[in-house]
């Protein structure tokens, strides 16, 4: 995919890795930036389209790809984490709480913008994902399950929209320098350099960015034995 004449949605564009999105598409030259969030006012980069966008209300969707009809790149990166294991007293909410956002979200935004797409030209989905989509950790638990949700949904997207020509995209990174990650005492990749690894994938027509270190043996040791996912670690 070119980005020179790429209109983009980016969702979750107010902080962490989706300003970092905003401010290195501008730097691409991109065409249009149409940076979402739930409060736009909240979006303080420059030379961009805000657009108020919780990607858990449907009408907020329906209302984005009625506004932005000349999108050819959407940016689903917008996620949360509520930090429970599985056993853990409400991880019920917890889990439901972050499907709607990084599973349900994705997927809706997907369904509304892939006539979108198909309309100018075919374009492509970017999904951030995270190395967690393979592995599960006790303080993650409930987010490790969301994302593995996503991964498959990413794949099954990239599937059915191979037909109208949208190419899609899988991102994952382990932990990188951002508010979720704020107070844990691990290396950290700085957001600017994921998207940077992010838009070299697009621009080549790949379909998988495996960010840093950690995705990467993450993901080589799937077929290991034991496998990696086999692991019993804790956040």
């Amino acid at each position: 995919m070119k980005l020179e004449n790429a209109v983009v949605l980016v969702t979750g564009a107010n902080r962490g890795l989706g300003q970092a999105f905003v401010a290195e598409l501008l730097a691409a030259g991109v065409k249009k930036i149409y940076a979402a969030a739930r409060d736009p006012a909240s979006i303080t980069t420059a030379g961009v389209e805000r657009v108020k966008l919780d990607v858990t209300r449907p009408e907020d969707i329906a209302g984005a790809a009625e506004s932005c009809p000349d999108v050819t790149l959407l940016i689903n990166n917008a996620g949360i984490t509520r930090g429970s294991s599985f056993l853990a007293a409400g991880s019920v909410d917890a889990a439901r709480a972050e499907f709607e956002t990084n599973f349900f979200g994705p997927l809706a935004l997907s369904q509304a913008f892939a006539p979108v797409l198909a309309k100018n030209g075919g374009g492509a989905i970017v999904n951030v994902l995270s190395a967690l989509a393979w592995l599960n950790i006790a303080g993650a638990a409930t987010y490790s399950a969301s994302k593995s949700a996503a991964w498959s949904l990413t794949n099954g997207l990239r599937n059915e929209l191979r037909a109208q020509g949208t190419q899609v995209v899988a991102l994952h990174v382990g932990f990188m320098d951002t508010d979720m990650t704020k107070g844990i005492e691990l290396p950290k990749s700085k957001p600017a350099d994921v998207v940077k690894q992010t838009l070299a994938v697009l621009v080549a027509g790949g379909d998988e960015v495996l960010a840093d270190e950690v995705s990467r043996q993450i993901k080589q040791g799937l077929s290991a034995v034991p496998g990696s996912y086999m692991g019993t670690g804790s956040a």
